[in-house]
């Protein structure tokens, strides 16, 4: 076994602080810039030679700058002798472009997915994927860690009343998110049925939404909308407010990776909403709605794991 070292990225430094502070484990002397051109420019200045090295890099906005990081780091690393390279990435760019959803249109998560491999990467570690088939777009190990673990503890700090609450998925396709943190509350479950209007042929992510529908009793009942990735906020203020329609007082959200594009602050500032949860997996964009749970310990007992060879799967008992 080689030593552990630990390699940042420019995308979220204060994650990699908190995860060398944990791991007790200084972050590398290593240089990550910009040549006057533009071009990623990288220079690791200690030996790495036949180390285990984690780079700790999201390849959150700008995505493509991020992305570039990680794979000219996983390059120097590769040409440097590393013995084994783990791409930590706490936040997994482009995780929506997953499928086809119409014609002559990329999986471009799958083409990261390449761009990694191909760099030098040997495997990764990343938090809650946008679709859990992303992991077999690899033929190196993924450690996918879940979210609703954090968030089930989260709320248990709150002091929930089992009969004052509900949780509730923002569409069909987050259903299994939303009822592993239900399950671990011993909270009813419920659904927004969303219509978003068709401008041309196909549908995409970013078109308006016309409707929703909720599905399940949240009368009289708090809820908590799970989902991994907030965007533009338009999805969660649309479900707020159907929520508020169909009875629920209160209406809070926890999201993974708060991404905040856009205006999104000022908009979710504006909604229904009356507290936005999110990790810290990406940087900045503060409001008094938003609270940022650390998931640094969470990572470093991982990475621990990994250079030890030890079980990963242990750490989340609840499957």
């Amino acid at each position: 076994m080689g030593p552990l070292k630990l390699i940042a990225g420019n995308s979220n430094p204060e994650l990699a602080r908190e995860i060398s502070e944990h791991l007790n484990v200084p972050l590398c002397d290593a240089e990550v810039s910009r040549f006057s051109d533009g071009e990623v420019g990288v220079h690791i200045k200690e030996t790495v030679r036949g180390a285990d090295v984690f780079i700790i890099q999201s390849t959150s906005p700008p995505v493509n700058d991020h992305l570039m990081e990680l794979l000219v780091m996983i390059d120097a690393l590769k040409r440097a002798s590393a013995r084994r390279i783990c791409a930590v990435i706490p936040y997994y760019g482009y995780g929506r472009q997953d499928r086809k959803k119409m014609g002559r249109v990329p999986i471009t998560a799958k083409l990261v997915a390449n761009l990694i491999e191909t760099a030098g990467a040997d495997r990764v570690l990343t938090l809650d994927l946008h679709a859990g088939q992303i992991q077999g777009f690899f033929d190196i190990p993924v450690d996918n860690l879940r979210s609703d673990v954090i968030f089930a503890r989260y709320f248990v700090r709150q002091g929930l009343d089992e009969n004052g609450w509900v949780v509730v998925s923002p569409d069909v396709g987050g259903v299994k998110r939303a009822r592993a943190v239900a399950e671990q509350l011993n909270l009813p479950i419920a659904m927004a049925e969303k219509r978003r209007a068709t401008v041309s042929v196909g549908m995409r992510a970013d078109q308006p939404i016309e409707g929703v529908t909720v599905i399940g009793d949240v009368e009289n009942r708090k809820a908590i909308i799970i989902d991994d990735i907030i965007s533009t906020g338009g999805t969660l203020i649309e479900v707020a407010k159907a929520l508020i329609n169909s009875g629920a007082p209160t209406v809070y959200t926890a999201c993974t990776h708060g991404v905040f594009a856009g205006n999104a602050i000022e908009k979710l500032e504006a909604s229904p909403l009356q507290k936005i949860v999110v990790t810290n997996t990406i940087i900045g964009h503060n409001s008094p709605k938003i609270e940022r749970i650390s998931v640094g310990e969470l990572f470093a007992d991982i990475i621990e794991r990994i250079h030890s060879d030890d079980s990963v799967s242990e750490m989340f008992p609840h499957y």
